[in-house]
């Protein structure tokens, strides 16, 4: 099994260009925060009270989560709280009696879009093409790089 710093290195390589990065810095949360509301749109709730929904998204996070604390405990809690936030944009966005499926479906396609675009910049193909873990690695990614401003190590 490959250990984190080994996955982020991996997934570096296809995004050197700075306009590249720039556009996942952006995309890669949008387009997380896309797929928590389009799960947070399915219609199934465990439990739910004025302010908190145990729904499929937050059943999904669970597992998110799992899969991020396997490969680095500090890096799991900061996706934790990302994934926390996104939920509660989702549940702000419902309130405000928007619908929270497509607002989200505009979201990803449109994120979607600029991140073929900045691969196009970069002149390399996507990296989820060459392992679907790395649509899990992207976010890491982007969390590395907060951690590393902050000086935390992951």
């Amino acid at each position: 099994m490959k250990n984190i710093q080994s996955w982020l290195d991996e997934y570096a390589v296809s995004h050197q260009n700075p306009t590249n990065k720039m556009v996942h810095y952006f995309c890669v949360p949008l387009i997380f925060f896309s797929i928590v509301g389009m799960f947070y749109s399915i219609p199934f709730s465990l439990y739910e009270t004025s302010f908190f929904s145990v729904n499929i998204a937050t059943l999904a996070l669970v597992f998110v989560f799992l899969y991020y604390l396997r490969l680095s405990f500090p890096l799991a809690v900061g996706m934790l709280l990302f994934s926390l936030a996104c939920l509660v944009i989702c549940h702000q966005i419902s309130l405000a009696g928007l619908n929270v499926f497509w607002v989200s479906a505009g979201i990803f396609v449109i994120a979607w879009i600029f991140q073929f675009w900045g691969h196009k910049v970069e002149g390399q193909k996507p990296s989820f093409l060459k392992d679907l873990q790395f649509l899990m690695i992207g976010p890491a990614w982007i969390m590395s790089f907060i951690y590393k401003k902050l000086g935390i190590s992951y």
